[in-house]
């Protein structure tokens, strides 16, 4: 038998001046993106802002349905959305967070085993790594790659 150890890094900040302008201006992106959220039935509204290699910031937001199944996480409406007007286009970064009628959440929640999923793809894609944000009003916390949400994660040479 081996025992094998894996170690995941995550950065945490206590404000957004520690951030920089361009760091600031995505969790921003993504406040405005969650505020607009759809989620009459969880009230759990989750924004999610992307920043391309070419410049473009695209947000995105979680879309319910009262069909749960059905609806769409904030990640994954900015990541296809970005994907299909801009193809060429890598993901630099994403920033996350969520708002609830108390406000925006005090600690930053990571995205879904679904969306990671769809961030790694992504980050495949371009074969470059997403920085990843994640806002709460209490802390931030970033990490330089999807990799370390998913340290053994599912790709493209599994189906070989």
């Amino acid at each position: 038998m081996n025992k094998r150890e894996i170690k995941t890094i995550f950065t945490e900040y206590n404000s957004l001046a520690e951030l920089s302008p361009k760091q600031q201006e995505l969790i921003k992106k993504a406040k405005e993106a969650a505020e607009k959220a759809y989620a009459p039935y969880s009230k759990f509204r989750v924004g999610a802002a992307l920043l391309l290699d070419n410049g473009e910031i695209i947000p995105g937001n979680n879309q319910e349905n009262a069909a749960y199944p059905s609806g769409l996480c904030a990640e994954r409406v900015a990541i296809f959305y970005a994907n299909s007007k801009y193809p060429d286009a890598a993901i630099k970064a994403i920033a996350v967070t969520a708002y609830t009628d108390n406000g925006f959440i005090k600690e930053p929640i990571p995205p879904c085993g679904s969306c990671l999923q769809v961030m790694l793809e992504s980050e495949n894609r371009s074969n470059q790594p997403i920085q990843v944000i994640l806002y709460g009003e209490d802390k931030i916390t970033e990490a330089d790659s999807i990799k370390h949400f998913l340290p053994l994660s599912f790709n493209k040479e599994m189906l070989k």
